[in-house]
């Protein structure tokens, strides 16, 4: 099940990129016991956008682009949120 704040990022992430591929990983579960973790279920995330949006951008102004369409999500509400964005035709980078 998706909780609400995978499906909020989601929405803000498809309204700013209209992306190609968008996958919302939660992986809060593997990080209990650990600092962030809240017991929320929500507190780590890893994000794989492609956009078109992307191209031509460096890998530091994605990052940027992402956080900044999420708003208050990283950093207050969500602990950790791993960014891995790129443009179509691009490969994936691990």
């Amino acid at each position: 099940m998706t909780g609400p704040i995978a499906l909020e990022i989601e929405r803000k992430l498809e309204q700013a990129f209209a992306p190609t591929r968008l996958d919302v990983i939660n992986e809060s579960d593997r990080h209990a016991g650990h600092s962030g973790h809240d017991g929320s279920g929500e507190s780590h995330f890893i994000v794989e956008i492609e956009s078109a949006a992307f191209a031509g951008i460096s890998r530091l102004q994605r990052q940027r682009m992402v956080n900044a369409a999420l708003g208050d999500i990283p950093g207050q509400r969500v602990h950790a949120l791993a960014i891995r964005a790129r443009a179509p035709g691009e490969a994936a980078k691990g």
